[in-house]
C-alpha cells in the first residue's frame, strides 16, 4: 500500500506552490503554472491512505479531451499558455516522470465557488430534496424518486471549502453575493451549457453523466476561464446507461464505487481515511479506464 502524501516522483526544479487533495502546482513562472495529476483520492472530503495506480494519467487525459471539445464554449486554462511542457520542465528524466498526468497551464484567480449541473437526483441533491423539496433552493417537483432524471439540469452550486473541511451546498442567490450578479449568471449559464453538450456525447457513448464540477477563473484581462479539471470521473458522477435504473443507486464509472464501499465500514468520515483493500483498487482502476475509452475512444498503457 501507498501513503497519501506519496504521488508522482517529486519536483525538484521548480517550487511547490499548493499540494490538493489530487493535483500538485509548481510554479513555473509569474504566468504558468504546471499542474500535476496524482493517484491520490479523496473521498468524503479526506485524503485516502490507499493509491489508485494510473489515475492521475487518466484525469489528466479526459480533461484535456474536454478542454478541447468546450473550447467554442468558454476558454480553458491550456489555451494561451505561453509555455510547453518541455520549457517548463527541461529535465527530461524529471519531466519522463510525470509527462502522461502534466499540464502548463495559465494562472488565473479561481472563483470561490464550486459550479456544480445536476441532470439527475442524486448524493446530496437527493437528501436535500427529501428534507424539503427542494436542491439549493431549487424548487422540484414532488414524487421524485432516487436517481430520477430531472425536468432540466439544474445548477446547484456548494462553497469552495479549505483542504479538509467540507463543501455546503448554497443557493444562486449565494453566488450573486460572491460573485455579482453579472459574473454569477455567466458561471451559472456557461456550466449549464458545458453540462448538456458533454451529457449529449456521453450518452451517445452510453454514460450518463449524471452531475459534475467545474472550478473557474478569472485571467487578468477578466475574462472567464474554465480550470483545473473537466468532467472526469473524480469530478463527476458516470452511470453506465444500459444499467440506469430510476429509485436505485445506479452502478458508476467514477469514485463514487469507493464511497459506496466506504459507507460499509464502521468510519466516521474523518481524517485518517481508511486503507482500501486489493480488490477495491482493481476494480476502480478498471472503471476509471473504462470511462475514459468510452468517453475518448483512447486508451492508456
Amino acid at each position: 500500500m501507498s501513503t497519501a502524501t506519496l504521488g508522482p516522483p517529486e519536483i525538484t526544479s521548480l517550487p511547490l506552490v499548493y499540494r490538493g487533495k489530487v493535483r500538485d502546482l509548481y510554479a513555473v513562472d509569474d504566468r504558468h503554472l504546471l499542474m500535476v495529476a496524482s493517484d491520490r483520492l479523496s473521498a468524503f472530503d479526506v485524503i485516502l491512505p490507499t493509491m489508485i495506480p494510473g489515475k492521475g494519467a487518466v484525469l489528466t487525459a479526459v480533461s484535456n479531451f474536454w478542454f478541447a471539445r468546450t473550447r467554442h464554449i468558454v476558454p480553458n486554462h491550456l489555451q494561451r499558455a505561453e509555455k510547453t511542457l518541455e520549457q517548463a520542465l527541461p529535465d527530461s528524466s524529471e519531466r519522463a516522470c510525470v509527462v502522461d498526468r502534466a499540464v502548463v497551464a495559465r494562472r488565473l484567480k479561481g472563483l470561490p465557488v464550486e459550479a456544480i449541473v445536476r441532470g439527475y437526483l442524486i448524493g446530496s441533491g437527493w437528501k436535500d430534496y427529501q428534507r424539503d423539496g427542494q436542491v439549493c433552493g431549487i424548487a422540484l417537483p414532488a414524487g421524485l424518486r432516487l436517481a430520477d432524471r430531472l425536468p432540466e439540469p439544474i445548477f446547484t452550486p456548494s462553497t469552495k471549502a479549505a483542504l479538509g473541511s467540507h463543501d455546503e451546498n448554497v443557493s444562486f442567490e449565494h453566488v450573486i453575493q460572491t460573485l455579482g450578479r453579472a459574473l454569477a449568471e455567466q458561471v451559472r449559464e456557461t456550466s449549464l451549457r458545458l453540462y448538456r453538450e458533454a451529457a449529449d456525447h456521453a450518452l451517445a457513448r452510453g454514460i450518463i453523466i449524471a452531475d459534475t464540477k467545474f472550478e473557474f477563473g478569472l485571467d487578468a484581462a477578466g475574462e472567464l476561464v474554465l480550470m483545473d479539471e473537466a468532467l472526469t470521473p473524480d469530478s463527476s458522477r458516470f452511470w453506465p446507461a444500459d444499467q440506469y435504473q430510476p429509485g436505485a443507486n445506479p452502478p458508476s464509472f467514477d469514485k463514487q464505487f469507493v464511497r459506496d464501499y466506504l459507507e460499509t465500514l464502521d468510519w466516521d468520515k474523518q481524517p485518517p481515511g481508511p486503507e482500501l483493500p486489493p480488490d477495491i483498487v482493481a476494480r476502480t482502476v478498471a472503471k476509471y479506464r473504462e470511462a475514459l475509452a468510452r468517453l475518448t475512444a483512447t486508451t492508456l498503457p
